[in-house]
Order: C-alpha cells, then sequence, then structure tokens
C-alpha cells in the first residue's frame, strides 16, 4: 500500500469518527433541549424578580416546573445568550415546553404592577418593613438584610431612626418583582419629588432639615389626629419652643413620652413616664428627638412647612369636649386651662 492510500485511508477513518461523534452528539443535544423538559402536572406563574441568576432560575423552575436536565437547560441558556439576560417579571406556564421554547418563554416576562399603600401614623420603622415586605412579596428580612450591608442610607442621609422620614404616605405603583435596591431608590425618588424647591425653601425659612421637619410632623401628628385644622397651631407653639432654648429647653412633647415607653396606650403623661432614660424622651433630652415617632402624613408636614405664626407656649385639652385645645402664653394661665380639664374630666 502506498504511503498516499495509506493516509487517504486514515483521513477516512478519522473523519468517519468525526461525523459520527458530531451525530451523536446534536442527537444528545436535541434530545436534551428539544424534547419536552418541563412537565407540568398543572398551569403555574412564576414570579421572576429583580437581578435573578441563572440558578436562582433554575431552582424556581425545579420547585415549580419540575425541570428534568439541568445541564441542558444551562447549555441552552448559554447558546441562546439567555443566561446573563434574565428579565423580571410574571410568566405563566400552561403546558409542558422543551428547554428552547421554555427560554423563549421565559425572556417575555410580562410586568404586573402592585398598588403598594404607604399608611401614616406607622410608629416603628420595624413595623413598617413587615408591611412592605408582605405587601411587595420581598422575604421576610431581605429589606432590613439590604439596608445593614449596604450603603444606602449613608448615601442618601438616613439611618435606621430617620428612615422612617424616607416614606411619604400615598399609594404608589411597583411592577411585581422588583428587587429592594430598585424599591429603596424608587422611594427616594418619590421622597426627592415630594420635596420640591418649594417644600425646601420653607424648611430653610425655618431653619429645619427635611427629617427634622418630618421629626416635628410626627409629633404634631400624634397630638392632634382628630381636628387636623388646629396642627398648624400645635406646630407653631413647638416651633416657639425650639426657637426660645434658653427660656425652653426641653421640648417636653408627651407623644414622644409614649415612644420612650413604647406604650402609646398611656392617657396622662405622668412623672413615672417622663423619668425613663430615652433619646426620645424630650422631658430629658433637649432639642427634637433622633427621629419620627411615626411616619407623618402630607397634612401634618404642611401642617409644619405652614405652621402658625403666634408666641403661644403652652396648650392643654380643651374642657368642652369638642376636640381642640386651649392654648397660651404663660404658665400660670395653662395651669388654669389644666384644672379646668381636671374638672371636665372628672364630670364627664
Amino acid at each position: 500500500m502506498s504511503r498516499n492510500k495509506l493516509i487517504l485511508n486514515s483521513f477516512k477513518y478519522i473523519l468517519t469518527v468525526l461525523l459520527l461523534f458530531a451525530y451523536l452528539l446534536w442527537s444528545l443535544l436535541w434530545s436534551e433541549n428539544y424534547k419536552v423538559d418541563a412537565k407540568l402536572d398543572y398551569p403555574i406563574e412564576l414570579d421572576i424578580k429583580d437581578q435573578t441568576s441563572l440558578d436562582e432560575l433554575i431552582n424556581l423552575l425545579k420547585e415549580n416546573g419540575k425541570l428534568e436536565s439541568v445541564w441542558s437547560f444551562k447549555l441552552m441558556s448559554s447558546i441562546k445568550s439567555f443566561d446573563y439576560n434574565i428579565k423580571s417579571g410574571t410568566v405563566q406556564l400552561y403546558d409542558s415546553y422543551n428547554n428552547n421554547d421554555l427560554i423563549n418563554v421565559l425572556r417575555l416576562p410580562s410586568k404586573r404592577v402592585l398598588d403598594l399603600q404607604i399608611p401614616e401614623n406607622i410608629r416603628l420603622i420595624e413595623d413598617m418593613i413587615v408591611i412592605l415586605e408582605d405587601s411587595i412579596g420581598f422575604n421576610r428580612g431581605d429589606l432590613t438584610t439590604y439596608l445593614d450591608t449596604s450603603s444606602f442610607l449613608s448615601n442618601n442621609g438616613f439611618n435606621m431612626q430617620t428612615l422612617s422620614a424616607l416614606f411619604i404616605p400615598n399609594t404608589y405603583q411597583l411592577y411585581k418583582g422588583l428587587s429592594v435596591e430598585s424599591f429603596l431608590n424608587k422611594m427616594k425618588r418619590e421622597y426627592n419629588s415630594f420635596w420640591n424647591e418649594k417644600r425646601v425653601s420653607k424648611c430653610d425659612s425655618l431653619g429645619l432639615t427635611k427629617i427634622e421637619v418630618s421629626i416635628l410632623a410626627s409629633i404634631v401628628e400624634e397630638e392632634q389626629d382628630k381636628r387636623l385644622d388646629e396642627r398648624p397651631m400645635i406646630a407653631g407653639l413647638y416651633l416657639n419652643r425650639l426657637n426660645n432654648p434658653s427660656s425652653f429647653p426641653y421640648l417636653q412633647a408627651d407623644p414622644t413620652v409614649k415612644f420612650a415607653n413604647k406604650n402609646f396606650g398611656i392617657k396622662q403623661v405622668l412623672y413615672k413616664h417622663t423619668d425613663v432614660e430615652s433619646p426620645y424622651n424630650t422631658y430629658k433630652v433637649k432639642g427634637l428627638p433622633p427621629g419620627p415617632i411615626c411616619i407623618p402624613s402630607i397634612n401634618a408636614i404642611d401642617a409644619v412647612l405652614y405652621a402658625s405664626q403666634h408666641d403661644y407656649y403652652f396648650m392643654c385639652a380643651g374642657s368642652n369636649g369638642d376636640g381642640y385645645h386651649k392654648f397660651t402664653s404663660s404658665n400660670k394661665e395653662h395651669n388654669r386651662n389644666k384644672n379646668k380639664y381636671k374638672k371636665y374630666q372628672n364630670f364627664k
């Protein structure tokens, strides 16, 4: 056998082996990626969250759609450039799918809109976080973990004590499946939109920051939740005290004492309540507390920004039961009003 013929036969043999291998490989790939792979006993709905990784999506499919071959799904995802381009949203799976068709469906999730209502007067940020996690669909602890491990708070001028000032009570539309980061960034955009140039200018004229206005508004919110038209008067009273520290070194706001005691059912603030050690106790700590004592309503915030100008420093619940307060400039007159209120309570 000539040398050239030997080389030719060897080439034919190698080519035959390669073609056979290619056929077997293609058959395997076709079988794994184009056969029905996601076996569904019933229609399912998948919520794909922001920044979901391929492995996380595979786990979701295995839990809900019974994905049989992970490696072939990963291979097809790579071939179709799906592994790094996973979009958030909701996917409805009504039937069984092969990997190719399944990825085509997963590429185009629908965006379901949620109406998120942020209520006013939520006192504890821990309660607010639970409400948000349950309403949006986050896992319990997702928000706290993100806030603890990211720079969101420090980058935006907040801390855990002032975080409630970020949330402006309103109804917001969100896409289901958004990430914690996306949610907080949206809340910051809404916050910036609320604190427009006009409101910021009012803050400056009062000598307060936006957060300080929210803190004072939370006190006003707790002081008067029935006669809202009285709130600017109450805000003006506390501003008078803040602006006269030599005469009124302590704000002495009863709602902060209730917050400090974690007892919001206190009917009458007594010495045993005002003696508690807490940065929120404005009977013992000068100035405003370190954070809002509730999420203030827009009405309460604007009551501070547009506070009434007067010379009152004292107030007491009225003695006629109409829900309004009696305002005075002197402690002597204030004590007379307190006595009238006590008599009213005794004969009520």
